[in-house]
């Protein structure tokens, strides 16, 4: 069912518009108001999906609405009435955020196609923001302890500007969720966060994957292929295992960074491309640069900021909701209701070794999930978690 708000002082055209709207879609519910404080007095109380505003009206006339409107509820589309006299302000108001406008009269055909393709609009806009939501959570950092809490104010200081960030932490500790962090809470967040690993692409295609190629290239080549570097051209790229990288690659990417430009494999031609790079890596990269497996220049041009991810053996505390919070996600994933876990199994599982830190503690919570009782006790922990 849409809600569908029309606000106009004509009471003849007002009656035309609701009379349309209702014998068009049986699922349009439509109200009215006859004057633009009626309009934001119901726009107050009650949600829409659509609203329909005269732009000339008495009381307070429809560029007044749009603006107050949009302040309150952003997410409602508009679509202005103008009178003949109107138009150049039916276009502001599209400045000022209106979906469309129609004239008056209303032509049948353009008003009905107007408004399904606003409501179309509308429901995009509410698909994109339950996506963005579920992959926030799918990176959401979890923990309140002084690690944890000191990198959280590190992000918030750091993911405005376009400094690169250097991430290092043992395996399984979580990094890549620090990476989606830093782009989530940037001005770069509306573009794309692309993720290469480094350590999982052989060394003679990691060119080729960063920088792209031209057909003819090698044997493989078959078409012209756009690098990653491309791919997140005003967004970020996140260099995973960046340690990994061969000595060749690593100063092709030295010179993306100094310059902002790229060239594919098999090419001369430059390609420039606006980038934030955020790196991670799980080793020293202090000891690779003096055993020569890694650039020194390319070490401080990435390492404007660093950020080193505590084991989770260093942040004991953050345990209990950790399991708390896995509890949750499997359940959902699994569509069943979370299982709660005793306070001696949490205690239990706090003094565990965590060799494979955040990553092996998700393991052994879905599989005391599985295996344990409707609530996981000690028991459970001891039978099943294979410590």
């Amino acid at each position: 069912m849409s809600r569908i708000l029309v606000i106009e002082d004509e009471s003849a055209i007002r009656r035309v518009l609701v009379k349309i709207l209702s014998e068009e879609n049986e699922n349009y519910k439509v109200a009215e108001a006859e004057d633009g404080l009626m309009g934001m007095e119901i726009l107050k109380k009650d949600d829409f999906d659509l609203v329909l505003c005269d732009i000339k009206m008495p009381k307070m006339d429809g560029v007044e609405v749009l603006e107050a409107a949009r302040k309150i509820k952003p997410e409602i589309p508009f679509i202005m009435i103008s009178g003949h006299g109107d138009l150049d302000t039916a276009v502001n108001t599209m400045r000022l955020g209106a979906f469309d406008y129609i004239s008056k009269p209303p032509d049948l055909n353009r008003l009905l196609t107007t408004v399904r393709n606003a409501l179309d609009r509308k429901d995009l806009v509410l698909e994109n923001k339950i996506l963005k939501k579920k992959v926030g959570k799918n990176y959401e950092m979890i923990g309140d302890s002084k690690e944890i809490s000191g990198i959280k104010e590190i992000i918030e200081k750091v993911a405005p500007t376009d400094a690169r960030v250097l991430i290092t932490g043992s395996n399984g500790t979580g990094k890549e969720l620090v990476a989606h962090w830093i782009h989530e809470k940037s001005e770069r967040n509306a573009h794309p966060l692309i993720e290469v690993n480094c350590a999982a692409i052989p060394s003679e295609l990691i060119e080729s994957e960063l920088f792209g190629h031209v057909k003819g290239a090698f044997t493989s080549a078959v078409k012209d292929r756009a690098g990653k570097f491309e791919a997140a051209n005003n967004g970020t790229i996140f260099l995973d295992e960046i340690g990994d990288m061969s000595l060749s690659a690593q100063a092709k990417v030295l010179r993306a960074l100094q310059e902002n430009k790229v060239s594919r494999v098999g090419s001369d031609k430059d390609i420039k491309v606006d980038v934030r790079v955020v790196a991670a890596t799980n080793k020293d990269l202090k000891k690779e640069i003096e055993s020569g497996r890694f650039r020194e220049d390319l070490y401080h041009r990435l390492a404007v900021i660093l950020i080193k991810v505590p084991a989770l053996n260093d942040r004991r505390d953050d345990i209990p909701l950790l399991i708390k919070h896995f509890s949750e996600k499997i359940a959902s994933e699994q569509g069943t209701a979370p299982k709660t876990f005793s306070a001696k199994a949490v205690t239990l599982l706090k003094g565990y070794d965590w060799t494979g830190n955040i990553r092996e503690l998700r393991n052994v919570v879905e599989r005391l999930i599985i295996l344990g009782g409707n609530e996981v006790t000690e028991e459970d922990v001891k039978s099943f978690a294979s410590k």
